[in-house]
């Protein structure tokens, strides 16, 4: 525990890092209590104060993308500026003192060798403090002013991710000491993504497929499952049934390290949505920008795009929503969108339609494995 102290002695006088690291419990108590002797040194001294809390700054303006050298993979990462939460200031004071709450928590489920999700954690805050925390999001946003204060990811704070995540096809997982699933006997319904996530760190994984196809969602997921399409095209099938979490994530970047030669594929639909979807699959985001690395991967987008709307009949393009409109505007002013990704926007945009997937099976109900096929073997993906 001593060397645990000294080593968060030194991570709080170098404000040069901008990550979350992979921590153990002992190494996360001392940084909690590292930073407490911290607010209490400064609140004891001959001119006392109490201290705000420097966080990393976790908005657009603090972010950069991280262009790989070695690999193809790109990621968000925010850089050296810093946001605070102060008890002196009135609109700030509650979020000052979540920060300790939840830190002070955290700690206590470490101490107990305890895992819990972001709901379980929830409810326990809200028992423990009901006059801090009256939502699901307050806590949320707790955790990250947590991380981006200890910079050590939500996983090391004893938080575990809440799993939507379904993958198939030729896939062979196995964790230590267990047996082996097969993810092409699991049925439509696929093999259930873990939300602990060192389980799938450790998982051992085999497979013979040739790419990875990432599905927006549930339902073209359980057609393709249905349909036994990685057995016509060799194939893993991973969805996160929507907006991703971060443990449908973490699998697809373990596969994208464990079978660095499979192109990464993604189906989703033609609005802003859909790319926003992909873009948090492949350079992660900014609200989690200092774990990003540890989940971005090198993601084509397979379609549905602007060239595919020939196949779609026009009364099956939906108008965009005021949502879509607000989710373009803040991907154009996005510094992550590579230039092919802002052009199918910007025809999404001047079109003001969108195309959902559904749409294609208009040429049958067997028609999006063919879709599929002729686009992979064109290697018609951006």
């Amino acid at each position: 525990m001593e060397e645990a102290c000294k080593s968060s002695l030194n991570f709080f006088s170098d404000q040069q890092l901008c990550y979350a690291d992979v921590l153990s419990p002992l190494e996360v108590i001392a940084r909690i209590q590292v930073a407490v002797l911290n607010f209490l040194r400064i609140l004891t001294s001959p001119a006392p104060a109490i201290s705000d809390l420097p966080l990393v700054a976790r908005k657009s303006s603090n972010s950069r993308l991280s262009q790989g050298l070695l690999t193809q993979t790109s990621w968000i990462f925010l850089t050296n500026a810093f946001s605070t939460r102060s008890l002196e200031r009135p609109n700030a004071a509650k979020a000052f003192i979540r920060v300790w709450k939840v830190m002070a928590m955290c700690s206590q489920i470490l101490g107990q060798e305890k895992k819990v999700t972001q709901r379980e954690l929830f409810y326990k805050l809200l028992c423990d403090s009901p006059g801090y925390f009256s939502s699901q999001s307050q806590v949320n946003r707790t955790v990250q002013d947590v991380v981006a204060l200890l910079r050590c990811s939500r996983y090391s704070l004893g938080i575990m991710a809440s799993s939507r995540g379904l993958v198939a096809g030729r896939l062979l997982l196995q964790e230590p000491n267990q047996g082996v699933v097969d993810c092409a006997a699991c049925g439509f319904s696929g093999h259930g993504i873990s939300g602990d996530l060192s389980s799938i760190d450790n998982l051992i994984m085999k497979t013979d497929a040739r790419y990875i196809i990432v599905v927006e969602k549930h339902a073209i997921f359980q057609r393709l499952v249905d349909d036994r399409v990685f057995n016509q095209i060799p194939s893993i099938i991973i969805t996160a049934k929507g907006y991703p979490d971060i443990a449908t994530r973490l699998l697809l970047h373990r596969m994208s390290r464990a079978f660095p030669d499979l192109p990464i594929l993604a189906l989703v639909d033609w609005n802003p949505a859909g790319l926003a979807i992909l873009c948090t699959f492949k350079f992660g985001s900014i609200g989690m920008g200092l774990e990003a690395y540890r989940y971005a991967c090198n993601v084509k987008w397979l379609g549905v795009r602007g060239d595919d709307l020939e196949l779609i009949p026009e009364q099956a393009l939906v108008p965009l929503k005021p949502k879509d409109l607000q989710i373009a505007k803040s991907l154009m002013s996005s510094e992550i969108l590579q230039e092919n990704y802002r052009e199918e926007l910007t025809l999404m945009v001047e079109r003001g339609q969108r195309a959902e997937i559904e749409a294609l099976y208009f040429h049958g109900n067997d028609y999006l494995g063919k879709f599929i096929a002729k686009k992979i073997v064109q290697a018609n993906y951006i």
